[in-house]
């Protein structure tokens, strides 16, 4: 184990996968010698000469070719500066990698990784700050990724890079620099297996990328109180381990559901809708969601805190369930 940044995990898990097979490649917009916007790509571009491209501002470009790439037989890793700019690409991504599949018949494989970050908290703005995974959770054919650690980073987008469908798998600018234990060389996660990151027995907690850690500082503050809460991460919105949600549930009768992303239409919905359906009877509560109103990201510092989910709406979305 080595201890390392979630940027860095990445930048290990994106290493590891290079080497082990030469038909993996990066590209992407100052992925090169830049290193990356955030700094994830650091100098893969000097450890695998040709294979680390800097690209044109097109993400139509960026998405288009991988998608070529993919079905010739390559697995490209296609990074979008930011997730606000995948309305560019989303033709590309939709309409070409999530059904080439199905409408050649399975004949035709799509092993492609679209990386790029999301999120709020560093005064980005409207348009640099949002988080925008249920977009494509709506997409047959597609995988949403999104880890909260070092360790899942890495994990998962081995098994991201080594999946034979399109995945997107979304980093939150909030992560970059948080540090963890990671596992050396090769190291695979399973796409669609969920992970309990604190154990409790009064109420589960579902929440994933940033806010897993916000969920973990409410749950150790409500501890305190007697309140012993599960949080539970799903590190893959599709595929969902929805048994895992189930069973904590089960477990616990009560249900917080946490995410950055505005809540009209947010992810959030699904899970909650997931167990109404599913699970209801194991429900000694109304489920609560925990997220963003629906408003754009302000670039006020102060406004910006106001509209995301924080620690204290956590804990008062748990506290009004007893």
């Amino acid at each position: 184990m080595t201890e390392m940044t979630y940027a860095e995990a990445i930048r290990d898990g994106m290493r590891v996968e290079m080497q082990r097979d030469p038909n993996v490649f990066l590209w992407g917009e100052d992925v090169g010698c830049f290193g990356g916007c955030f700094g994830v790509t650091g100098k893969l571009y000097e450890e695998f000469p040709g294979r680390v491209i800097d690209t044109p501002i097109s993400e139509t470009a960026i998405v288009g070719a991988a998608v070529g790439a993919a079905a010739a037989g390559l697995r490209p890793i296609a990074e979008i500066m930011f997730i606000d700019f995948m309305g560019v690409c989303m033709d590309e991504l939709f309409n070409q990698a999530a059904k080439m599949r199905y409408m050649f018949g399975g004949k035709a494989k799509i092993p492609m990784v679209v990386r790029t970050p999301c999120g709020a908290g560093v005064s980005a703005a409207a348009q640099h700050s949002q988080s925008m995974e249920a977009w494509f959770t709506h997409i047959p054919g597609v995988k949403t990724v999104m880890p909260s650690t070092p360790a899942d980073a890495k994990g998962l987008l081995a098994a991201a890079i080594r999946d034979d469908n399109p995945v997107v798998y979304i980093e939150h600018k909030q992560l970059m620099g948080v540090r963890g234990e990671v596992p050396a060389g090769e190291y695979v996660i399973p796409l669609g297996k969920a992970d309990i990151k604190r154990e409790g027995s009064d109420v589960t907690i579902v929440a994933w990328s940033w806010m897993v850690h916000k969920a973990l500082a409410a749950a150790e503050a409500l501890a305190a109180e007697g309140i012993q809460a599960e949080v539970l991460d799903p590190r893959t919105l599709v595929p969902l381990d929805k048994a895992a949600i189930l069973q904590s549930v089960s477990k616990t009768s009560k249900l917080v559901i946490v995410h950055e992303a505005v809540r009209t239409g947010g992810f959030g919905g699904e899970i909650a809708a997931i167990v109404a359906e599913e699970g209801l009877d194991y429900l000694d509560a109304p489920i609560k969601r925990v997220t963003m109103p629906d408003v754009c990201i302000p670039f006020s510092p102060v406004l910006e805190q106001a509209v995301l989910p924080s620690e204290e709406k956590i804990i008062q979305a748990v506290k009004s369930l007893f």
